[in-house]
Order: structure tokens, then sequence, then C-alpha cells
């Protein structure tokens, strides 16, 4: 009975080390990852061009500070595009700032801020459409404008550069939020 186990053991050991691996692998990579999907398979699209993260995603627990989104440098003025296929909820002000939102396939939301609304709520936007312009002052301070990027399933917010196509990576400086 030991003898038979030792090989299963052995082998579900091996099966993990290969996957840890490969996930090893994957993030050490010097290519891109393919495009991402979203759901029902449309690939997103990046909002605003050419794409640069200036901030990232800070996941954090429901009622904590953090930063739900990631922040896209654009100068005010700059169109921005739906990243994928969905409806229009909501276009309007909130805590007195222009915000876009889109529904996509999935339950997924898509939130663009600030953005001057060029849609209405209830208008369906293909993935690339411009939803409106990049409103001045912007989401970031100082001498970076740029467009925040929110993803949400339900109540729970999301990384939105899961869903993006690949880009080169972006380095920022430790400790900074």
């Amino acid at each position: 009975m030991l003898t038979s186990a030792l090989p299963t053991g052995l082998v579900a050991l091996a099966s993990t080390l290969v996957v840890a691996g490969l996930a090893v692998t994957a993030v050490g990579a010097p290519e891109p990852a393919p495009p991402a999907a979203g759901a029902g398979g449309e690939r997103w699209v990046w909002p605003v061009a050419p794409p640069r993260v200036v901030r990232g995603f800070d996941a954090v627990g429901r009622y904590e500070a953090g930063h739900r989104g990631v922040d896209l440098a654009a100068a005010p003025g700059a169109p921005v595009v739906a990243v994928a296929a969905g409806s229009v909820t909501f276009a309007g002000q909130v805590a007195g700032r222009p915000v876009v939102v889109v529904a996509h396939a999935g339950g997924l939301r898509s939130t663009y801020e600030p953005v001057s609304a060029d849609v209405v709520a209830g208008e369906a936007v293909r993935g690339g459409q411009r939803v409106g312009t990049l409103a001045a002052p912007a989401h970031c301070a100082g001498a970076t404008s740029c467009l925040h990027l929110g993803l949400r399933a339900g109540e729970d917010y999301l990384d939105p550069l899961g869903r993006l196509r690949a880009a080169a990576p972006v380095l920022l400086p430790l400790g900074r939020p």
C-alpha cells in the first residue's frame, strides 16, 4: 500500500512543481502575453493611446483606502474609447467629476474618469468606439494628467490590466502608492 501511494504522491508533487515552474516562466518571460479576451471572447482595447500606466491597481479590502483601477497617461482633450462592446449605463457627474460607465457581457462594468461624454445612458457602443474626451482637471495630480480606468464584476473591483492587450511592463519606483 505504501509503494502505490508513494508514486502517486511523487506524481502530484512533480505536477505541482511543473505548474509552478510554468507560472514563474510566464511571469519572467520577455515576450508580452497574448491579447486578453473579455467576457464573450472579445479582445479588449486600450481606452487611450498610446497606453502608459502611471499608477497600477491596488487590491484592498472593501472599506480600506486603495486604488481601485489604473491610471493611464493622457492629455486633457484626448479621445477615450470603450475597452469592449457594451451598453452605456451612466454618463454624468459623480462627486463633481464626469464619469462614463459601460456594462459588458458577463456582468463586467468599465468606468472612465474624468471623461466628458459623447455618449448617453442606454447607448450601445463597440470596442474601440469613442465614448468621450479626457476632461480637465484630470484624475492624476501633478504634471501628469491621466484617465482613471476601473473594472467591476458585481460589487468586486478587478484589475483592468488583466483584460487589456498586452504591453511592455511598466516599472514604478519602490514605495510609490
